[in-house]
């Protein structure tokens, strides 16, 4: 594997650097988030039309640039060090493969070129605070009992006569950017208990019975939305009669999903650092700078290591998804640690909440309780690799001893003197 990075993919971090240092300072973010899509839509035209930001990791059959995740995780690492509010995570990341996975094709043709030129934006909806099972990233649900399970509860889908399409029920508590995507990605639970299933359907903005309203959350820059559905018409993805491995695609997005956010979060705890040591280079206490002092090199000096080594884990894992899910667990501790220390070290001033430190704390603690936590990420990452298989059980240790007769000992032998 060559870990370099090509001219292009480090063209388009120094570019993406430059766009977001000028129109997406701490202020310009704060007064972003509090408009009503949660963003700067002049913003992230200039990043579709300039960079095809939301069409790097779509087939160029498609309008897209055709790269890989690799290309997706470096400009996330840049948009996570501006905490840069777009629908990029909702429409890029996770809703575009699912649609590329399992669309029919005519949905792809409809719907990706537009998803790619940023004309288009989408969200994911599952039920329930389960956007991390649903993706496979804390745990395996092979059922799909996060999605309704045949009982109450959940999103519920029941198929028409023949043309009459799909009915939609139910409610979902988190959405991102549901409250502003004009076309939503709901996972549902069909065919009862005993056949059950889940399926995927397109949902438009203006479907009857929809009704969808923004939360107060933790994280401005994640807005989330509450979806209620009513009796909601909606179009199966994909063909109908065709069984499609609807959990086999969410957990791969999942995992190209994992080694994204992880980038994401690198780059947000590389700024929250960075912003630190300028900090305390100028912030002087007793006639000299606080970062004068031992205590103070050695805590950012940790610090520095832990992003570095989060950093490395992030970028392996763009080559290789499959090892999202500890690069992110990785990730997010590091984040946790910089937006800790930077409120620790700014001192007064970093414990107001109106302090720019707190929109890195918020973000590290909203991306754990979305996509962790940190503990659960990487059990499940153990659990798929083997690392602890249960050990065999006394039963079938003992049964081999007690089939098996026991030898003899030796016949006495004579020994002549």
């Amino acid at each position: 594997m060559d870990a370099a990075f090509t001219a292009e993919q480090d063209e388009i971090r120094r570019t993406l650097r430059e766009i977001l240092g000028k129109r997406c300072g701490p202020g310009e973010v704060k007064a972003a988030v509090r408009t009503t899509a949660g963003y700067d839509g002049d913003l992230w035209q200039q990043l579709s039309r300039q960079l095809g930001l939301p069409g790097i990791a779509v087939a160029e059959e498609y309008g897209g640039a055709g790269c890989g995740p690799a290309d997706l995780a470096l400009a996330c690492e840049e948009t996570g060090r501006a905490l840069l509010p777009s629908p990029l995570l909702a429409t890029a990341v996770l809703c575009a493969p699912l649609i590329a996975a399992l669309g029919s094709g005519a949905q792809r043709s409809a719907l990706l070129p537009a998803l790619a030129s940023g004309g288009l934006t989408a969200a994911l909806a599952v039920p329930g605070p389960a956007l991390a099972t649903a993706l496979a990233l804390t745990g395996e649900d092979a059922a799909g009992h996060w999605c309704g399970g045949g009982r109450a509860g959940g999103v519920q889908a029941r198929a028409g006569a023949v043309g009459e399409g799909w009915r939609l029920y139910g409610e979902v508590a988190q959405v991102l950017d549901g409250h502003s995507a004009p076309l939503l990605l709901v996972a549902a639970h069909a065919g009862g208990f005993a056949l059950g299933r889940t399926l995927l359907f397109l949902v438009r903005e203006d479907a009857p019975g929809l009704v969808r309203s923004r939360q107060a959350v933790l994280d401005e820059t994640r807005p989330q939305a509450r979806i209620q559905l009513r009796d909601v018409p909606a179009e199966l993805i994909g063909e109908r009669g065709r069984d499609a491995d609807v959990l086999g695609a969410l957990a791969a997005t999942g995992r190209t999903a994992s080694a994204v956010l992880a980038a994401e979060a690198v780059g947000a705890a590389g700024r929250a650092l960075a912003r630190t040591v300028e900090y305390v280079r100028e912030r002087e206490q007793f006639g000299r700078t606080i970062g004068s002092f031992q205590a103070v090199k050695h805590r950012l000096a940790d610090l520095y290591v832990q992003v570095q080594a989060a950093r490395s884990a992030a970028y392996y894992a763009a080559w290789d998804p499959d090892q999202g899910g500890l690069a992110l667990a990785q990730a997010l501790e590091a984040l946790r640690a910089a937006a800790g220390e930077a409120i620790q070290l700014h001192g007064g001033i970093g414990f107001t909440w109106e302090h720019d430190a707190h929109l890195y704390f918020k973000r590290a603690a909203s991306d754990e309780l979305l996509f962790g936590p940190v503990h659960r990420l990487r059990a499940h990452a153990a659990d798929r690799a083997g690392l602890f298989a249960p050990a065999p059980s006394t039963a079938a240790a003992v049964a081999p001893a007690v089939a098996a007769p026991e030898a003899s000992p030796p016949a006495p032998q004579k020994v002549a003197v």
